[in-house]
């Protein structure tokens, strides 16, 4: 395949998993596995069943703190013990024990309740306080609160690995702060920037996406199975149920969503996977970028003596991680947007249509994490051809235009803009003719030659110094 190197595969091709791995349906769990092990104990079912688990528990501490009146909730320490095991890190075997109880009652929700009151019984725990599990929740108050945690840390990973990528960007903006380069706006020969600037502008837009989705607040509902606390209310009228569900899900670092329907509605997720999208669509416009500046010969990529760039022509060296990151950045965001778009809709009070949905975040954020550290590959492979963008500056004359149009501006010179377009488009220029242009001009003599001894190297502007400080 296209992207086939060392990196790609080599972790997922030994050991009991490999077999599972090739026959994996979707890549994230196949070919980049190994890429998006990061997210896998969150995102995953297993995942998913095990924060199920947390929060059963978490639940179970608060409300027989919070509630002392409750039947039950004097737990004894050996059940408290065990429901803060079962809170902090429940058991390596218990999604597999979830599920084998699902499969009796085909409930995924319900199943974990059941297994957090085997485990409690085993612990020592009476009737009556077993019935405290789930006390008031539907589950969507489970599911919201579980994907909201989940969310929260693959937030914190992923920022990691995107900050990462955003350093290295920095230090090729600083190291390429000065390198010339012809720019090329609608793909025609344009006023000179530098390389290193042109790394820094996607600096300045990572950053400002990392801030975005960095803002987005994470909320969570606990309020029963339309949002009024109707059987919280039935069975304690006298308990501030609003403020206890606060104080929950604050615990849990997450804000409150007080006016909800059975369902926590989700435009939090929706502006959290946008903000993602968005961090995406920057990266993706990069790709691009470095993927036309490699096919013009401005950066040069370090061959790697194991790697074959074609099955039939030998001297290629493709910019497959480059290609691999867009093709994978894409995926990622029609599914993004898709979650934006869908996951904020419900029918009246609740539909399921979310929860088919909400499965797949580990999908679009599994393809997400793919790109980004192929990215990094790539970007580990490239360095400047000085000489490559120093030969196409010195063919491009005709972009100093600019610089003796705006001199005739800043002198007064009525007409300045009309000469140049007269003289120079459609044209050849070579130093000679605008040598001989610039010597035709009204302008001090002093302020011709400083004109004739421009070249297109050195008309970057303040590129240099903007690409330094970024």
């Amino acid at each position: 395949m296209p992207d086939s190197r060392p990196d790609s595969l080599a972790p997922d091709s030994a050991g009991p998993d490999a077999l599972a791995a090739v026959a994996a349906l979707s890549p994230i769990d196949g070919r980049y596995r190994a890429a998006t092990e990061p997210l896998r104990d969150l995102l995953s079912e297993a995942g998913l069943i095990r924060e199920r688990v947390r929060i059963e528990a978490a639940w179970l501490l608060h409300l027989t703190t919070a509630v002392p009146r409750l039947a039950g909730a004097a737990l004894a320490p050996a059940v408290i013990a065990r429901a803060r095991e079962l809170a902090r890190e429940p058991d390596a075997d218990c999604a597999q024990s979830v599920k084998t109880i699902e499969a009796v009652i085909n409930h995924d929700v319900k199943a974990v309740e059941y297994y957090v009151r085997q485990q409690l019984a085993a612990a020592g725990a009476g009737a009556a306080s077993l019935e405290l599990v789930h006390f008031g929740c539907t589950s969507e108050d489970i599911n919201n609160l579980s994907y909201a945690r989940l969310l929260a840390e693959a937030r914190r990973r992923l920022l990691g690995t995107l900050a990462e990528r955003t350093a290295e960007l920095t230090a090729l903006a600083h190291r390429e702060a000065d390198v010339p380069m012809l720019a090329r706006t609608h793909g025609q020969p344009a006023s000179p920037t530098t390389l290193g600037k042109e790394v820094a502008n996607f600096v300045a837009r990572l950053r400002r996406a990392e801030r975005r989705w960095s803002a987005v607040e994470i909320l969570g509902k606990w309020n029963g199975a339309v949002g009024n606390f109707n059987a919280h209310h039935a069975a304690l009228p006298g308990i501030d149920w609003p403020a206890v569900s606060r104080s929950f899900i604050e615990s849990l670092g997450l804000a409150c969503n007080a006016y909800t329907t059975q369902i926590e509605p989700h435009d939090w997720i929706a502006e959290y996977c946008d903000a993602v999208a968005a961090a995406n669509v920057v990266l993706l416009d990069l790709c691009r970028d470095f993927w036309g500046y490699i096919s013009l010969g401005y950066l040069k990529q370090r061959a790697a003596a194991a790697e074959v760039g074609s099955s039939t022509m030998p001297h290629k060296v493709n910019p497959i991680d480059f290609e691999n990151a867009e093709g994978n950045l894409g995926i990622a965001n029609a599914l993004l947007r898709h979650f934006a778009d869908k996951l904020p809709i419900s029918r009246w009070q609740r539909d399921l249509t979310d929860s088919t949905v909400l499965r797949n975040l580990g999908v679009a954020l599994g393809h997400t994490l793919v790109a980004w550290r192929a990215l990094g590959r790539g970007l580990g492979k490239v360095n400047a051809d000085a000489a490559a963008l120093a030969a196409d500056l010195e063919g491009a004359w005709e972009v100093l235009g600019e610089a003796v149009q705006t001199v005739l501006r800043a002198t007064g010179v009525p007409g300045g803009y009309e000469r140049l377009k007269e003289y120079t488009r459609g044209r050849v220029i070579d130093p000679e003719a605008l040598a001989e242009l610039i010597d035709s001009l009204p302008l001090a003599a002093e302020e011709k030659r400083r004109l004739q001894s421009l070249r297109p190297l050195d008309y970057t502007g303040l590129a240099a110094r903007l690409a330094r400080e970024i």
